[in-house]
């Protein structure tokens, strides 16, 4: 009954698989005569091997362990005597305790706030930019070995480029067009960080700040400006409410028209009020027509 019930639970397609959750950078190089093997070099090979053989049993705790855990999301750099020779990809991997060391570097996207950063912009505007980096190591062996502190060199690299890029700009273009400028400094940092095995996935504009002057100035150019809209607006439309009254005024100058307010004049004062009323009737040689003649 259970094999049946198992049967009818329908497979769900997650997508993942061991190729697709991380790429590959497992590499070896080859070892040759680049390592020292000599006397010294196999009889510290020998003792490793030996205190790894018996570190590897969880019972003899005073041995270290050969096997090391690489996470997903890092890889590992192994050293043989300070020699880089081979990375690994994560899992359990064993070295040598001895003569061999592994360094774990992290691949994931990486997310780094640049620190505020004081510019004067090409119309002479002091202000104060927030922007932050996404990134990520594709060459583990350039991140480690290439530069001293890869995260300190993307750092003064990116704040460099940002004041250039930025100052070249007026301030109406740092407001308006943030996307484009951030695409132009990605473009700048693209090059030295491909040297450093980074790939820079892209840097954003985050804030923009202003003095207090310069923000009580922006504001009252603003509302002059929205003044000044608004009384052309009140304008235009005192024109075309004059335009309405002289065609409804021209449309009342008639006999007609005149006849038909003479006609609701008359209704209302019917309804109206209580006594006599004096009604003034048009002359009959008027044809009809208040207030004209044939």
């Amino acid at each position: 009954m259970s094999s049946s019930y198992t049967n009818d639970i329908p497979e769900v397609d997650t997508g993942i698989g061991t190729a697709g959750m991380q790429p590959t950078y497992a590499r070896e190089l080859p070892l040759g005569d680049d390592i020292p093997h000599g006397f010294y070099g196999g009889m510290m090979n020998a003792i490793g091997e030996c205190l790894g053989f018996f570190g590897s049993f969880p019972c003899c705790i005073c041995f270290p362990n050969p096997y090391k855990r690489v996470k997903q999301g890092k890889v590992g750099l192994v050293s043989r005597f300070g020699k880089f020779y081979k990375c690994v990809d994560p899992g359990l991997v064993k070295v040598n305790p001895v003569t061999e060391s592994i360094t774990k570097v992290d691949i994931t996207i990486q997310i780094t706030e640049i620190p505020k950063q004081d510019i004067i912009t090409k119309d002479n505007v002091s202000i104060a930019i927030e922007s932050v980096l996404y990134w990520h190591v594709i060459d583990p062996y350039e991140t480690v070995y290439g530069v001293a502190n890869v995260h300190h060199a993307l750092i003064e690299r990116a704040s460099t480029t940002l004041r250039d890029v930025c100052g070249g700009h007026s301030l109406q273009d740092l407001i308006e067009n943030r996307e484009a400028i951030s695409n132009e400094i990605q473009e700048v940092i693209d090059a030295p960080a491909k040297a450093w095995g980074v790939k820079i996935e892209s840097i954003l504009v985050k804030d923009v700040h202003f003095s207090r002057q310069l923000q009580e100035s922006l504001s009252s150019a603003a509302q002059a400006k929205r003044l000044g809209e608004s009384r052309v607006i009140t304008a235009k439309a005192e024109v075309e409410s004059a335009k309405l009254m002289r065609d409804a005024a021209n449309i009342l100058n008639t006999p007609a028209a005149m006849q038909i307010r003479y006609l609701e004049t008359l209704t209302a004062m019917s309804r109206n009020g209580q006594g006599p009323k004096t009604i003034f009737m048009p002359l009959p040689n008027s044809g009809g027509n208040f207030g004209g003649k044939e």
